[in-house]
């Protein structure tokens, strides 16, 4: 886990605060703390696959994972695992298309997968508004960020894509040679 204070993590709460802001009017504070906290923990591939089958397979298929979520007619053994299950698939789905949405046809061109059936933006948004719906207990205090998630999940694409293309100016020499020339 990355601290709050690591200079990784203070940029992405740059980054996505000024875009969710200037580009989608997203200005809750929770959000943008979620979303940036989400970005500096998927920068460890770990945390990407973390979710795993019963065999103890890592899953990277969002269709596996929708089946993993279910505690009726899939091997959920619990509402819980159904949460966590579906919480990172709302994480993972608003993650690449939000920042890497170019490589969601190439993973689907690479073999038969479940989640060539999927669309992942209605699975993120359904993932986040059915963990929103765990509001009881130990989740009562951030079933409402959850909520909000799901409502606004297309604007937070939107806002990391610009995040993304932000990046990736900042990685172009001639970008970072201007940002020197006017120091």
């Amino acid at each position: 886990m990355i601290p709050e204070d690591h200079p990784l993590q203070k940029l992405f709460v740059e980054l996505v605060g000024r875009h969710y802001a200037q580009e989608i009017g997203l200005r809750d504070p929770s959000v943008v703390a979620y979303v940036a906290h989400l970005l500096a923990e998927f920068c460890e591939a770990d945390q990407l696959f973390k979710i795993k089958n019963v065999a103890g397979r890592p899953l990277n298929d969002v269709g596996e994972m929708l089946l993993e979520s279910d505690p009726i007619y899939g091997p959920a053994p619990s509402f819980d695992r159904e949460r966590q299950v579906r919480k990172h698939i709302g994480d993972y789905t608003l993650f690449f298309t939000g920042m890497f949405p170019e490589s969601i046809n190439q993973i689907r061109l690479r073999r038969n997968r479940l989640e060539n059936f999927v669309d992942w933006i209605k699975a993120g948004k359904e993932s986040y508004y059915i963990v929103s719906k765990f509001e009881y207990f130990e989740y009562t205090p951030v079933a409402p960020l959850f909520a909000k998630l799901s409502e606004n999940f297309e604007q937070c694409v939107f806002g990391l894509n610009q995040v993304k293309n932000e990046l990736q100016e900042m990685q172009h020499p001639l970008v970072r040679r201007s940002d020197e020339l006017l120091m």
